[in-house]
């Protein structure tokens, strides 16, 4: 398994010849694009049509959980299963800053994965496929800037369609509950923005 790992390394890594704008783009994916996770939750929660807000805040509760679930899930296999990083072996190329912390399975890899299978498996097809190109291209930028080996991507994956079992499971013990639950604090935290319209109620 090591020398696939490896294997795919080297064929997916940038080296010293690669060109530049290459190496920008994967650093925005990299680096910047994980945003688009936290600013889809807060989106699905606070605006959407009045026929589908509800369905949308279901979404991003069950993302959540999801979310939660799968990151403290790679914390714990990090520390069971140390792995270092590729530039940590001094292998390939390494072109963005990171610490030397374990590598597997990858956090941005992760969350991104999670919630591309959190909307394939709750929202649209097509959404879903959207954010699971998204995904890849995170998945490939990190490994070709060298700071991740391509099994940590896949274990990210696998981690992200566990999250989403376990939050399926979770919402259907305790979604009845939770749901309303969550909305009256959501209705007592933005009282104000709801009124002046900025929020859907």
């Amino acid at each position: 398994m090591e020398q696939l790992n490896h294997q795919l390394f080297s064929w997916i890594n940038a080296t010293p010849d690669s060109p530049a704008w290459l190496l920008a783009f994967a650093t925005f994916l990299a680096r910047d694009l994980i945003a688009i996770v936290p600013l889809l939750i807060v989106g699905l929660w606070l605006w959407g049509r009045p026929d589908t807000i509800d369905q949308q805040r279901e979404l991003a509760c069950k993302a959540l959980i999801a979310l939660c679930f799968a990151m403290a899930s790679t914390t714990s296999i990090s520390m069971l299963f140390p792995h270092a990083r590729p530039f940590v072996e001094g292998f390939g190329y390494t072109f963005l800053h990171h610490a030397p912390d374990d590598s597997f399975p990858s956090d941005h890899g992760t969350a991104i994965f999670t919630f591309a299978l959190a909307f394939l498996c709750w929202h649209r097809v097509w959404s879903g496929l959207v954010l699971m190109v998204i995904a890849t291209g995170i998945a490939w930028s990190r490994v070709y800037l060298g700071v991740h080996w391509p099994l940590d991507m896949v274990g990210g994956f696998l981690v992200g369609g566990v999250g989403c079992l376990f939050a399926q499971l979770v919402w259907n013990l305790f979604g009845p509950f939770l749901s309303p639950q969550l909305a009256r604090l959501y209705r007592f935290c933005f009282a104000v923005p709801i009124r002046k319209g900025w929020t859907r109620h």
